[in-house]
């Protein structure tokens, strides 16, 4: 096993071994940059660790001693000298960025011997005194678990006593005070003495860094981006710079480019005389990074120069950790920077444009669950808005919701269905629970490069930062508006923020839908280029087919026929057909529906002219129009109960009543829907198929370029699809007339009943095309009822590893993906040109579109929002796999007429 790599020895071929940070601490060391020595203790070590039980492998931290002893020779100090004492910082470095989610200590290496030669080493008590006190607030925290308050409400006292608001202000002889106070609270808290033998700090602080790995925030961030857990984190133990040794020190973070917007400009911030985490903590509102070529233009320019040198390099944007140590510059860390979806498109785009990357990599760099967030509506401008404040713009959108002031309140609202705004003075790493349930982030302090922009950034949550006009207290701010009016926010609250202009404003706002920008549709451009699945939308009215087309839909892969029926003024029309006594009293009903449902078609199919409409037939029980059993009941017993009711309204309760219970069934999703209801009533779905008709007539004429596939749900036995498409056929001719011979149109069916994917050879007789409905098919798979399933134990059973995803979610390759696989492959079997595809969920997911791809499927179908998704995941998983099973593409397959299969 591979323990300890000095950075002088690494190279970002090493990541996994050494994490990103080590990695490029590596890259920027051999490169000549400026980087304080140091080493790297690998992954390999943090798994060795957890495997062991959380024990230090034996010899460990004999390799990190000689580590040091190289340490000391270079730097020309010794680890613990009194005289020329060496600090180290001790931080995590996972393979997979996780900003502010893991620990870090810095100022390793003083005590109250060392922490005297540091003084008289600068000539600077004060400062010496300052790096003491922050390591024994951040040894206490991160190697002992106490509470941060507990440290800063002794420096807040200090402070007030001192009358003094700036670290910067508090003398050598406040600090020394507040070591004390800080040493007690070690004392009382953790029972034992803060350690004066560097040696022991060093391994605990090692050992802390690696349990890190699995605290809390870490554990949430890893989910929420799909970090393997057995990555583990390496450790860097870096030589000390110092940002606040006096005017001519400084500590910042610069991006190479903007990351809310991708502009090719040099964006961060730093704050003199200060540390590291001060800027990233958002303890003070630092100083944008322009002003540092007017305090510092020598510093500046070289850094301009590196940051340009680097993002060569890196070919992509990178998040840049500084430090200015008496007018010399440091790197301490780069990284491919988070930015939002806005930025990481244009970025990308740029970098083709500029000839860094190709098109194929410019796509590749797009994670598609991010395309969510491009999506992001804003702020409706052409309605007064009452802002309280402007703070910094540190993540787009805008989102309205209740004031909630801490995560757990935050989580618990958003659990119970209520829309929050997270308001604090700045989040920490323990606040990501909150973050991601909140819509959108508030903070008081902190800049845009503080914790609480950078998570919200990566979640695609709408954040404004540094909005110092808040006043907070415990559940509410106040804050006076620019026109002088004070204003009080409490808990429960109505606010809204935007993200793109920094302002906060009172009440709920109207907020848009967004649009594709230029360089999104040069990307989906590209990636269509790229991609050989297609790209179909589920839509059921004109409006959501239009808004999916304007997305770059390639047809409909599902229109569900039942959601045109709940409108309120069909809703009566439905129960009546429903409650029908007698054959004439349905086709009443049918009747009235008939030329309600030719006009949706019409529209749909003016919406996708020239593009495929797949549409289902009637597929859910038909209870499910009518209402609920319960509340029947309780309504009669409340007539019975009055003399004076109405006669007629307890009659016809009644009748409903028998209706209902007629209807009822112990199952109703395995019951009497789909195809098994359009056997048992088929003139349900002869009205459905002749407005179908009745609308492509009515289309045609106006020279429209109509293309209908007629999908008939819940198939299991061949012989239901055989007796189905007898009917559609029947009544396509009836209706077509003259234009039966010559108009074609395909008949399929949904694969969602295990047995039809078992038996897709004997099916595919009688199809044109097999569409897998993956919601039902993974609920029969499994035998999950996924509204129980998600309720009750799916999510214990994601959590706990006993399923690698929610099955609802990600396609389940194992089960469902071999059902699907064999239906595929028996279905082509019997008629190779079968067009295929997935309508469920899954065809808005990235790793679900990767197996379509790889299984040959010719489309998927996703909800309108997903298909700029989709497009892009599907033109990834060309790059990353090649060319599947070679779908036959809807251009090439011959269309057969609905007369024979």
């Amino acid at each position: 096993m591979q323990s300890v790599v000095p950075f002088h020895s690494g190279h970002a071929g090493l990541k996994q071994l050494l994490g990103g940070k080590g990695a490029n601490l590596a890259e920027m060391t051999n490169a000549g940059l400026p980087v304080p020595p140091g080493f790297t203790i690998t992954t390999d070590v943090c798994r060795s660790y957890y495997e062991a039980g959380m024990q230090l492998p034996a010899g460990l931290m004999e390799q990190v001693h000689q580590a040091m002893r190289e340490l000391e020779q270079t730097k020309g100090q010794g680890f613990g000298d009194p005289a020329k004492p060496l600090l180290v910082s001790v931080r995590s470095g996972s393979v997979t960025s996780m900003p502010g989610m893991m620990d870090t200590i810095l100022n390793l290496g003083l005590n109250d011997e060392t922490v005297q030669g540091l003084a008289a080493l600068t000539g600077n008590p004060r400062f010496a005194f300052d790096c003491y006190r922050r390591l024994i607030q951040m040894f206490g925290n991160v190697v002992f678990d106490i509470e941060t308050y507990q440290f800063e409400r002794l420096l807040h006292r200090l402070k007030q006593r001192l009358n003094v608001s700036q670290d910067s202000e508090v003398s050598a002889e406040g600090w020394t005070e507040l070591i004390g106070e800080y040493k007690a609270v070690i004392r009382k808290e953790a029972g034992r003495e803060f350690p004066q033998q560097v040696e022991e700090q060093l391994a605990l602080a090692v050992e802390a860094v690696f349990r890190s790995w699995n605290n809390a925030r870490a554990k949430v961030y890893r989910k929420v981006h799909q970090i393997p857990d057995e990555q583990g984190t390496a450790v860097n133990i870096q030589t000390m710079v110092f940002g606040n040794m006096g005017s001519d020190c400084g500590t910042g973070v610069v991006f190479t480019r903007n990351p809310s917007t991708g502009e090719p400009v040099l964006y961060g911030e730093y704050l003199m005389n200060a540390q590291g985490e001060d800027v990233v903590a958002g303890v003070r509102t630092p100083v944008p990074i322009a002003k540092l070529g007017e305090e510092m233009p020598l510093v500046f320019d070289q850094l301009v120069q590196t940051a340009e040198k680097l993002e060569r390099h890196y070919t992509d944007m990178q998040d840049i950790e500084f430090t200015v140590e008496q007018g010399k510059l440091y790197l301490l860390q780069t990284r491919n920077g988070k930015r939002t979806a806005q930025a990481a498109v244009k970025i990308a785009v740029d970098l083709v444009r500029e000839g860094v990357i190709d098109t194929g990599e410019a796509v590749n760099r797009i994670e598609p669950f991010h395309l969510d967030q491009l999506l992001h509506r804003a702020i409706d401008t052409d309605k007064p808005l009452h802002v309280l404040a402007v703070g910094l713009p540190a993540s787009p959108g805008a989102a309205s919701g209740v004031a909630v002031f801490d995560a757990d309140t935050a989580e618990a609202w958003a659990r119970a269905g209520r829309k929050v705004i997270l308001v604090r003075s700045e989040t920490t790493p323990e606040d990501i629970h909150g973050v991601l349930a909140a819509e959108g982030v508030l903070t008081s302090r902190g800049g845009m490069t503080s914790h609480a922009a950078v998570v919200a950034r990566g979640m695609g949550k709408p954040c404004v930062c540094g909005c110092e006009a808040l006043r907070l207290t415990d559940r509410a701010f106040a804050v006076t508006t620019a026109d002088g009016e004070a204003v009080t926010v409490r808990e429960g609250d109505a606010l809204s923020i935007d993200g793109a202009t920094g302002r906060v404003i009172l009440g709920e706002v109207s907020l848009r839908e967004p649009e594709l920008t230029g360089e999104l549709q040069q990307l989906l451009a590209w990636a269509d280029e790229i991609r050989t699945l297609e790209v179909y939308t589920n839509a059921d009215t004109p409006e959501d087919a239009a808004k999916a087309r304007s997305f770059g839909a390639e047809g409909i892969g599902l229109c569900r026929t039942e959601h045109m029926f709940m409108s309120a003024e069909r809703v009566p029309v439905v129960q009546a057909m429903i409650l029908a006594e007698t054959a004439e009293e349905r086709a009443e009903a049918l009747a009235k529906l008939l030329p309600m449902q030719q006009e949706d078609f019409e529209g749909i199919f003016r919406a996708m002219d020239g593009l495929p409409v797949t549409i289902r037939l009637l597929d859910p029980p038909l209870h499910e129009f009518l209402p609920n059993m319960e509340q029947l009941v309780v309504e009669r017993e409340r007539l019975n109960g009055r003399p004076d009711a109405d006669p007629e309204r307890k009659e016809s309760l009644e009748k409903l009543l028998r209706k209902v219970r007629a209807l009822h069934e112990m199952n109703p999703m395995l019951g009497t829907r789909g195809c098994r209801l359009g056997l048992v009533l088929p003139d349900i779905y002869e009205m459905q198929i002749e407005a179908v008709f009745r609308a492509v007539l009515s289309c045609l004429r106006e020279q429209l370029d109509v293309r209908p596939d007629i999908m008939i749900p819940l198939v299991g036995h061949a012989n239901e699809l055989k007796l189905m498409r007898e009917l559609v056929t029947r009544k396509a001719d009836e209706v077509l007339g003259e234009f039966a011979r010559t108009f074609r149109y395909r008949v399929g069916t949904m694969i969602e009943v295990p047995r039809a994917a078992v038996t897709a050879g004997d099916i595919a007789q009688h199809a044109d095309f097999f569409s897998f409905g993956t919601n039902d098919l993974t609920q029969m798979t499994f035998g999950y009822s996924r509204d129980d399933a998600e309720g009750k134990f799916l999510t214990h059973y994601v959590e706990t590893k006993l399923l690698p995803d929610n099955p609802f979610q990600v396609l389940d390759r194992d089960g469902v993906g071999t059902l699907i696989e064999w239906a595929v492959e028996r279905g082509r079997a019997v008629k190779p040109q079968l067009k295929t595809g997935i309508c469920g969920e899954h065809g808005g997911d990235k790793q679900s579109i990767f197996f379509c791809h790889e299984v040959g499927l010719d489309y998927v179908s996703c909800s309108p929002y997903r298909v700029p998704l989709a497009r892009i995941a599907a033109a990834q998983a060309q790059l990353a796999l090649g060319s599947a099973a070679a779908p036959v593409t809807a251009a090439e397959e011959p269309v057969s007429s609905g007369r024979s299969a």
